[in-house]
């Protein structure tokens, strides 16, 4: 992986833009004068707060420790007010599993009965999303809603098949389709980074970090604020070319069988204009409810 994604430099790239966000008042210390020369707390403000020598905290940022205990790992993330997701990336950062060799990463597939869901629920937009934010499969209204431009069969074709984190920042439809962009790609970048900590030693997914380094300076501005955040619910806006402006609820729920595939499903609010659109965005796709299949694409 990427050192901008997991290692020592990771950690200290973590603890430095986390520091940055907290000013002394805000954690309750005094702070003398207004010129400050870092933004954010001092190194020797938030080892204070954790009740760690300025030393051991120093080394700790600069890559030069890796055994944190468990009790300094907590108070850092109290005195630096991590959100559960964040406290859960620093564990992360601080004490990876040590990197094993890992046997050659066969193209996933969703499973027949995901496919069989994503048929079930045909008024209902679904995708299928692999551990890499790959699309294995969706049926017709989900590919409507996000992206009607591009063939339905390509999620059978491991070599084509659509990623929508490479969909958000380097294709020019999507790019039209989220009138909230600010919001819909810092979401994207958090959950990004959650998929980085947890897949550490993944050559694909440290490949499709470093493509969209260097093909989006939105992505890379983003990703070097290390945002950190899990992704399943919530409410996604579309600006659709075929149904105009559209709020649809979101929830993202994992397979239970430990591949890190989830399911990705939207509804509308009983009444809404939005349960109307997507109620014509169906009726343009109704013939045919088939999700494609590696067999049969």
């Amino acid at each position: 992986m990427d050192a901008s994604a997991t290692g020592p430099s990771a950690l200290g790239d973590f603890l430095r833009t986390r520091r940055a966000r907290l000013q002394p008042e805000d954690v309750g210390l005094v702070s003398y004068g207004s010129r400050r020369r870092v933004p954010g707390l001092r190194r020797e403000e938030l080892a204070q707060l954790a009740g760690v020598s300025v030393a051991y905290y120093t080394r700790l940022e600069q890559g030069q420790s890796h055994n944190a205990s468990e009790g300094v790992l907590d108070a850092l993330a109290r005195a630096l007010r991590l959100t559960p997701d964040e406290r859960a990336h620093l564990r992360q950062l601080a004490r990876p599993e040590p990197a094993r060799r890992r046997p050659a990463v066969r193209p996933a597939t969703a499973r027949p009965g995901v496919r069989q869901l994503l048929a079930a629920v045909g008024a209902v937009p679904a995708v299928a999303l692999g551990p890499r934010f790959e699309v294995l499969a969706w049926n017709r209204l989900g590919h409507a809603l996000i992206a009607g431009h591009l063939d339905f069969d390509s999620p059978s074709r491991p070599l084509d098949r659509p990623n929508t984190q490479r969909l958000l920042f380097l294709d020019p439809h999507t790019r039209e389709l989220y009138p909230r962009r600010e919001e819909e790609t810092r979401r994207a970048v958090a959950a990004l980074r959650v998929a980085a900590g947890q897949l550490p030693d993944d050559r694909q997914l440290a490949g499709l970090i470093g493509e969209l380094s260097m093909k989006s300076t939105e992505f890379s501005g983003l990703w070097s604020r290390h945002v950190v955040g899990n992704c399943t619910f919530g409410t996604k806006h579309f600006h659709h070319p075929l149904v105009g402006e559209v709020a649809l609820d979101f929830e993202m729920m994992q397979t239970p069988d430990g591949s890190g595939q989830s399911v990705l499903m939207f509804t509308a609010a009983e009444g809404s204009p939005s349960e109307a659109a997507l109620r014509l965005l169906a009726a343009e796709h109704a013939p045919d409810t088939r999700v494609p299949t590696p067999e049969h694409p």
